[in-house]
């Protein structure tokens, strides 16, 4: 298991006496990617089974992959709320609107190219912003993937003019604004969608990770995979782990103390470290397979950069017509990106 620079990762707890008899808890946690992908390998998987070590099997924790517990992963915010399901991975991104102020995080270039600087500044912004938004359910972390890439079918993207009426999977509404100022057609759907869409020809490639690519199949249903260039991401997307807050309360202490100790910046790390390792290992299977990796020129990304900023621009003037300070959103998820550039190294 990967652990990163964190000794609370190591920490055990000492049970009383009476733990024998205490309350033993079974936590139902579900997902909606393959359990082969970067975040089930690194983070949750070892996540759960650090949870059930240091209860001493107290708590068990089941992961479930690809919604088998049902419903859709553009619901899964409030599966864990309603207590449908007991916790799981959400993106907030995909009930569009409904959560505003964490788009800044995903606003273009907006963070580096490490998953796990990202993720500690995604920390420190929800904590700063947004656990209002999410007061309903029980924050265990919040955390960024790695870079976006563009995979797509045929040749490489080597100009901004080769966007031009592809048709594009995004993820979020930044990403697909983004797209559109890029002279692409977005078509927004979650990742389970993704391989199906490009198999039919329904897109022509879309934006995610290297991690994903492998589970996806994104080397035989794709040719391409462009980054831009430099140390910034093209986009990025923002998740957070979290649980049904009734259930989380209604653990006796010692055990909420042990979700405590494996929740917040330390676990937000992690699940960032989880993408930075799986995106190595996408990369990797790309070029073995010999499809065409790509990087596009400093000048071509500056160019993507200004149509960026026409983004954010635009971002700010819409959240300051719903009553947000959107200067000050921008600003805030700039400083957390920069306060923690270089503590992956």
């Amino acid at each position: 298991m990967p652990f990163i620079k964190h000794a609370v990762y190591a920490a055990a707890f000492t049970l009383s006496a009476t733990s024998a008899l205490a309350q033993e808890v079974t936590l139902r946690f579900q997902h909606f990617v393959s359990p082969a992908s970067a975040n089930p390998t690194y983070f949750m998987q070892p996540w759960a089974d650090a949870i059930e070590q240091q209860s001493e099997g107290r708590i068990k924790v089941e992961l479930y992959p690809f919604m088998q517990l049902g419903g859709a992963a553009s619901n899964q915010y409030d599966l864990i709320r309603d207590g449908a399901i007991d916790g799981g991975w959400v993106i907030p991104g995909y009930q569009p609107n409904r959560f505003p102020e964490a788009e800044a995080l995903e606003l273009p270039f907006m963070t580096t190219k490490s998953g796990e600087e990202a993720s500690a500044a995604a920390w420190e912004f929800t904590q700063e912003f947004l656990m209002d938004d999410f007061a309903d359910v029980h924050v265990i972390a919040a955390h960024m993937h790695g870079p976006g890439i563009v995979h797509k079918r045929g040749a490489a993207v080597e100009t901004v003019e080769d966007f031009t009426g592809l048709k594009l999977r995004g993820p979020s509404r930044p990403a697909t604004l983004l797209l559109e100022e890029l002279g692409a057609v977005p078509l927004g759907m979650p990742v389970p969608q993704f391989p199906e869409a490009l198999s039919k020809g329904v897109v022509d490639g879309g934006v995610i990770t290297w991690e994903m690519s492998p589970s996806l199949k994104l080397n035989e249903l794709t040719d391409s995979h462009t980054d831009v260039a430099g140390d910034r991401a093209l986009y990025n997307l923002y998740f957070i782990w979290a649980m049904n807050k009734g259930v989380y309360e209604g653990m006796p202490e010692d055990l909420r103390a042990i979700i405590d100790a494996n929740s917040g910046m330390m676990a937000s790390q992690w699940a960032g470290q989880a993408h930075d390792t799986g995106d190595v290992e996408g990369r990797d299977l790309m070029y073995d397979d010999r499809n065409e990796i790509a990087e596009l020129s400093a000048e071509e990304t500056d160019r993507i950069k200004a149509l960026g900023s026409e983004v954010t621009d635009k971002w700010i003037a819409e959240m300051d017509a719903k009553g947000y300070d959107g200067n000050a959103l921008v600003d805030a998820a700039q400083a957390a990106v920069e306060a923690n550039i270089g503590i992956a190294n």
